[in-house]
């Protein structure tokens, strides 16, 4: 039985239309959690190519394994879920995070740490749509602003999880990180409390009249849809050779040591966590077709420049690569739900899916690349990829427009 705590707060959310913080802080804080797990993956692969004598290509074969168990169950988890609510499934995925994380810990071959992947890959599958969709519940029409905050979380989570793992990891080696299943265990008692409030809102919404929205043509909205998983494969395939492969191309072309390039990779990816949480607000402000415009083709100057510059100037450019090219995630997945009403979680579970699969493929065929090439023509490659940005002119306008004002006759 909900607590009357949850009841409130799902009454308040609903009847007032008043954005729950509170709710959309504790998704945030959780979806923190989970990507600062899931992050650990990827900041320990010099630690895993060291002791286990891997490739590039087994490097990134890893990623795509944990990508591609996200991306192909995350559409059919949203799917289901937007037919049938199951409030209760977000700490059962992350208890497949925790079993994840403790596999990796002990893993003794090449074939457990992917085993490890694709469990720490399920829990993400469970957790991005439906958390998306409580982040929606709870933000009382302000969309993006919801989006945002609930999206940075995991931003700020996947920037924590280098700093961590240069931390703890690399001077205690493999086995510490099993310490990172207590944060599971925090994660999956803050999303019990997350569940009651959803169950509660749900009770509270039965029985209510649901707004009917007016949508565009259907092949305008496949169009659309298409347009924007272009960009977000422009925007993460690019990502994934930044999150997976900037600390080796650090130590190779500057001689860095693993745990300062990983502090190099910490500052990047908080960029990322800047960005994610302006772009949601801007977009509810000043429209998301704008927002999504800036942050693809606006970082093409720095991305193509980045390949040619020193080490302060790479870290300069880094900065604000990931700063512009975050922001256009939250605007990217409210656009997409607004042109589909009735299927937020169908939408966030085909985006956040999207994204780790290209996230996955990237890293695996940019880690093929760089064994049969160099780690410096992959960045010199990629930089070209926000230039897709100018796709962004057949998006259509959803915004509303102002009401026209009535002619008023002129006197003769």
């Amino acid at each position: 039985m909900a607590s009357p705590d949850s009841a409130v707060l799902a009454k308040q959310s609903t009847e007032n239309e008043s954005t729950s913080f509170r709710v959309i802080g504790a998704i945030s804080f959780s979806h923190m959690l989970n990507d600062m797990m899931q992050s650990l993956i990827f900041a320990i692969y010099p630690l895993l190519k060291t002791g286990f004598g891997l490739s590039f290509s087994q490097i990134g074969l890893i990623t795509l394994t944990y990508q591609c168990t996200a991306s192909l169950l995350q559409p059919l988890v949203g799917l289901y879920t937007d037919r049938h609510h199951k409030p209760y499934s977000l700490p059962v995925g992350m208890g497949f995070t925790l079993f994840g994380l403790v596999l990796l810990a002990f893993a003794t071959s090449y074939y457990s740490i992917l085993l490890a992947a694709a469990l720490v890959g399920t829990g993400s599958s469970v957790f991005h749509p439906e958390s998306s969709r409580v982040a929606r519940m709870a933000s009382g029409g302000r969309h993006g602003l919801a989006q945002s905050l609930f999206q940075v979380g995991g931003s700020m989570g996947s920037s924590l999880g280098p700093l961590l793992a240069a931390a703890i990891i690399a001077p205690y080696g493999q086995h510490s990180i099993a310490w990172f299943s207590a944060v599971a265990l925090v994660a999956i008692a803050v999303l019990f409390q997350v569940s009651r409030w959803y169950a509660a809102h749900q009770r509270n919404q039965r029985g209510k009249t649901r707004v009917k929205h007016e949508s565009l043509p259907r092949n305008k909205v496949i169009v659309a849809l298409g347009v924007l998983l272009l960009l977000v494969f422009s925007k993460h395939f690019y990502l994934a050779s930044i999150g997976s492969y900037l600390t080796f191309y650090l130590i190779h072309k500057f001689h860095l040591s693993v745990q300062s390039a990983q502090l190099h990779l910490f500052i990047f990816m908080f960029a990322v966590a800047l960005g994610t949480l302006l772009g949601g607000p801007i977009g509810d402000r000043i429209g998301r077709k704008l927002v999504i415009w800036v942050s693809i083709l606006g970082v093409a100057p720095f991305s193509l420049l980045l390949p040619h510059v020193n080490l302060l100037w790479t870290g300069m450019l880094s900065v604000v690569i990931g700063l512009i090219l975050a922001s256009a995630f939250s605007a990217i997945v409210v656009y997409a739900q607004e042109l589909v009403p009735g299927k937020v979680g169908t939408i966030a579970g085909l985006f956040f899916g999207f994204a780790f699969g290209v996230g996955g493929i990237g890293a695996g065929v940019l880690g093929h690349l760089a064994d049969r090439t160099s780690i410096e023509y992959v960045y010199q490659l990629c930089a070209y990829l926000p230039l897709l940005g100018i796709f962004t002119v057949f998006l259509p306008n959803l915004e509303p427009r102002p009401p026209q004002r009535a002619a008023v006759p002129q006197k003769a």
